[in-house]
């Protein structure tokens, strides 16, 4: 499977060049942006991806971006570069949940290292909205079901906790697979852990 994109942003010409032809030698996919907003423009059409962003911009800095992102529901991953060593911004920025602040020059290594774990994080972004895209489709009644089905109830048990009867238990557990494109139970117990997580 190919790798997600990289997304670089930086207004420097050079620091943008120098760092996309480093990624591609790694065999990256790297689209580059020489400003914030052009990206943010763009972003919604955009494959998921990580985010590469230099921290000091004239226009958006890349904590600002990083907070906009984060407040648009976007959780793509974002590693900062910075020519500054600014602790209180790096400090920001993790709090934020930026995946790594890296100071320039950038060491290939430590750049390659922070890409992979951003393509990590950004694996279990997807894996969440896939979930919560999946819950957003079941009625409270059939997450309920879903719940004490991934808990490993059995039918008759779980129509006597909810006040149902069997079959109507059976109908539910029925339209859930529908919705989920499963029946696996297997699927319904990791299904009910994120419902749990994001009641």
């Amino acid at each position: 499977m190919p790798h997600p994109p990289v997304y670089l942003i930086d207004d420097d010409s050079a620091v943008r060049d120098a760092v996309a032809l480093l990624l591609a030698t790694y065999g990256m996919r790297v689209e580059s942006f020489a400003h914030p907003l052009d990206f943010l423009a763009r972003q919604p059409e955009l494959e998921p991806g990580c985010i590469v962003v230099d921290l000091r911009m004239p226009a958006i800095t890349g904590l600002q971006l990083q907070q906009r992102l984060s407040e648009a529901g976007c959780g793509w991953p974002v590693i900062l570069l910075t020519g500054h060593g600014d602790m209180q911004a790096c400090r920001r920025a993790f709090k934020a949940g930026a995946v790594d602040f890296l100071g320039k020059p950038v060491d290939e290594h430590v750049l390659m290292e922070a890409v992979n774990t951003a393509f990590a994080a950004l694996a279990r972004y997807r894996e969440q909205d896939e979930q919560r895209s999946l819950l957003a489709r079941l009625t409270e009644r059939e997450r309920q079901v879903l719940v004490l089905v991934g808990q490993g109830y059995p039918t008759k048990e779980i129509a006597a906790a909810l006040g149902l009867s069997p079959r109507t238990v059976e109908t539910h557990r029925a339209h859930i697979s529908e919705k989920i494109g499963s029946s696996s139970v297997v699927e319904f117990a990791r299904l009910a852990q994120a419902a749990q997580a994001h009641p």
